[in-house]
């Protein structure tokens, strides 16, 4: 049985910038479009990510570079560019959609009006940080103490009135609960539950009932460090986070969030977006083929903003 996919999360942009890759059938990439096609992967989020230590003027030009690797390698035949959520709906059979998100928008340099052209760009989900503080939010390596600043309250308010998530998975905490408290549209796009690995990048208890309580999607990443603190992981160790998930009442609104290409170590059987399908094959042995497709697809599409 072959089941749809929609992950939220790779870094093939930024692996293509910095490598040249073409985006057809790279082999060095986990993203690419072979392997999404036989992964049964249907829509892919692909994040803008700039390294933080880059001066604002590079970080800008690796944004606009990796824009320019969107829209030349990854936009061709067979790929649709999903600029709104609506355009989930009219995906073809053997179509698959790609959409963009950004992981830290430290390359607005703090000024909100570079949010405007990332919207018509149609960007679908902005995290405020990767880890570490801007001008937006404390990351969740940073130890401030500020949380979410009145420049990333700004840009919560503009993806509060056009739809848009906030995505908490590099936040530390006072940046969740802030994120929590301003933002109509919250998402984890690559998280897994501390409960499981005792990680700061994983959501606790009280964090993973804040996001049900919500209403906010839930998406399992499958870095080994984040599954279960070492560089190696089984696809059981993954379904770990999804059981404690669903214990929790999260069984709706777990979906996936590889990390692919943003990761040197892999799940055993789960290497790149190809393998897709030999995860679905381990999950149906554990939960019905409803619960299943609800992880790989539906669970997100019932939860995208309306």
């Amino acid at each position: 049985m072959s089941i749809p996919i929609i992950d939220l999360h790779c870094d093939a942009l930024l692996r293509m910038h910095k490598h040249g890759y073409e985006f057809f059938n790279t082999p060095e990439l986990d993203v690419n479009y072979e392997k999404l096609v036989n992964g049964h992967v249907i829509a892919q989020a692909f994040a803008i990510y700039v390294h933080p230590e880059l001066s604002l003027v590079e970080k800008r030009a690796t944004a606009i570079k990796q824009i320019e690797y969107f829209r030349n390698e990854v936009l061709r035949e067979g790929v649709v560019h999903i600029k709104k959520w609506a355009d989930f709906e009219t995906l073809q059979p053997g179509q698959i959609g790609a959409f963009l998100t950004i992981e830290g928008v430290d390359f607005f340099g703090g000024d909100f009006k570079i949010w405007h052209p990332f919207h018509q760009l149609g960007v679908l989900s902005i995290g405020l940080t990767w880890n570490f503080p801007n001008e937006a939010a404390d990351g969740a390596h940073s130890h401030y103490g500020r949380g979410v600043t009145p420049f990333g309250k700004e840009i919560i308010t503009l993806n509060n009135q056009h739809k848009i998530f906030t995505d908490v998975s590099h936040l530390n905490e006072q940046s969740f609960w802030d994120v929590i408290e301003y933002a109509d549209y919250v998402i984890a796009s690559h998280s897994n539950a501390r409960a499981v690995c005792n990680h700061v990048r994983n959501l606790n208890d009280a964090q993973i009932r804040a996001m049900i309580e919500k209403n906010a999607p839930i998406h399992i990443v499958f870095y080994p460090e984040f599954i279960n603190g070492t560089t190696s992981a089984s696809m059981g160790d993954v379904i770990r986070h999804i059981d404690y998930i669903c214990s929790l009442g999260g069984k709706d609104l777990i979906g996936f969030g590889s990390d692919f290409d943003g990761i040197d170590f892999k799940v055993a059987g789960l290497e790149h977006a190809g393998m897709y399908q030999n995860f679905i094959n381990e999950l149906l042995k554990y939960y019905s083929e409803e619960q299943v497709r609800g992880f790989a697809y539906a669970n997100f599409l019932n939860h995208i903003p309306r």
